[in-house]
């Protein structure tokens, strides 16, 4: 992701896989509101492999972050709890839930501008079963990372929780400038 650790003080580390372009965002539009969830086990296998290549502290923990309980219920599934199962199939771990969304907000993607991004995220996630993430180094996987307000807003909310977890986040592609 295209994110400074000065902008983004709560993301201890990031990488995403691709650009989000061409065709690649046309495969993660499919996966996203078209119900091509078989695509999650191709993803998990190729974000994998790129954490075991570069990412160097390890990861106790795989997370996601969530989506609303209305986007759940008119989309049939929740396209990034999908990835972290793949990925946590792929590394024999038990992704484990420890954010919950508890504001419906706007979709990010209509949202233009890194100031209001960050405003429409403010205060949505909330950490759920704060033993679980303890001490831990967490991977807090997404789909797609634009300006990052949301990866940090989810950061945030773990950190603030423990400041002692090491988030890790990953994507699965990026929006470049």
């Amino acid at each position: 992701c295209a994110v400074s650790r000065e902008k983004y003080p709560y993301l201890d580390s990031w990488i995403a896989l691709w650009d989000y372009r061409d065709n690649v965002r046309r495969s993660l539009l499919k996966y996203k509101f078209y119900g091509r969830r078989n695509y999650a086990a191709a993803y998990g296998r190729l974000l994998s492999m790129k954490l075991l290549r570069e990412e160097r502290t390890g990861v106790d923990l795989i997370t996601w972050i969530p989506i609303s309980q209305k986007r759940l219920k008119k989309r049939g599934f929740d396209q990034v709890e999908l990835l972290a199962e793949a990925v946590g199939q792929e590394l024999g771990m038990q992704p484990v839930s420890t954010l919950k969304k508890v504001r419906n907000n706007r979709p990010q993607s209509g949202i233009v501008g890194q100031a209001k991004r960050r405003a429409n995220v403010l205060g949505v996630y909330r950490p759920i079963n704060t033993e679980d993430f303890k001490g831990k180094r967490l991977l807090l996987i997404d789909d797609v990372c634009t300006t990052g307000a949301t990866l940090s807003a989810c950061a945030k909310a773990i950190k603030e929780a423990d400041p002692s977890a090491y988030v890790s986040i990953f994507a699965l592609a990026w929006v470049g400038e």
